[in-house]
């Protein structure tokens, strides 16, 4: 056995001190984020649900965290183990939320990689929902005051979503069904055709219903622009 060297266990004990405190502060900071992060937005979008907007689902999913992610880096800058890099130790606590409340973290981090790109404009400034979070205060209407640059913006609207998506499924299932009639006419009716000639008319059938559909879709998507741009000149 060999002899105990109390300066050497205290030198050791000395490192281990300096190499876990900071690891240790840093997460301390991080939850501190988070737990200020949350008390912000659970406030602010009790606020913004007063309001009953009528917005796309995923523009008011990511405002919001667009927002959350000023918020957060200010906070962040008042924090000594994580001031440095504020911004991005902001998307490191969101990320750490967005697992926290069930998602997994692949696509946790694929939804920071979008958050990223969307939370500067191509001149380099930073979005609307991420200034005004930088510079929001606690129990203010800031959330509301982003929201509300977007009211008159139709292509963000749950209308225009709405119409999306019933053009969407209009679309696939309408597609698939001419398909499918078709593919099973030329069967039952029409038999010695090879079936590739049989795949390739249900093909045709799928795309002489799907391109006026979209056509269609997209004249409506025009008029409904041209009536918000008439609506918020007026």
């Amino acid at each position: 056995m060999t002899k105990e060297n109390p300066q050497a266990e205290s030198e050791t004990a000395e490192k281990a001190v300096e190499t876990e405190t900071p690891v240790n502060s840093k997460a301390a900071d991080i939850n501190a984020c988070i737990t200020h992060g949350r008390e912000i937005m659970d406030t602010q979008l009790s606020l913004v649900a007063e309001k009953q907007y009528d917005f796309a689902p995923e523009f008011n999913e990511m405002t919001a965290q667009l927002y959350l992610l000023g918020v957060v880096w200010k906070f962040a800058e008042g924090l000594d183990t994580i001031a440095k890099d504020a911004r991005e130790n902001a998307f490191l606590v969101i990320q750490t939320m967005l697992i926290s409340d069930g998602m997994k973290l692949k696509d946790a981090q694929k939804r920071i990689e979008f958050l990223r790109k969307m939370s500067q404009l191509d001149d380099g400034s930073d979005a609307l929902a991420v200034d005004i979070g930088r510079e929001s205060i606690p129990d203010d209407n800031s959330l509301v005051e982003v929201f509300e640059h977007y009211v008159d913006d139709f292509q963000v609207s749950g209308e225009f979503w709405r119409l999306y998506d019933r053009g969407k499924k209009t679309m696939l299932y309408g597609g698939l069904s001419v398909a499918f009639i078709v593919i099973w006419f030329v069967t039952l009716y029409m038999p010695g055709n090879t079936t590739i000639a049989i795949l390739a008319a249900g093909l045709i059938a799928a795309a002489l219903f799907v391109i006026p559909t979209f056509l269609i879709g997209l004249v409506i998507y025009r008029q409904k622009m041209k009536k918000a741009k008439q609506s918020s000149s007026s």
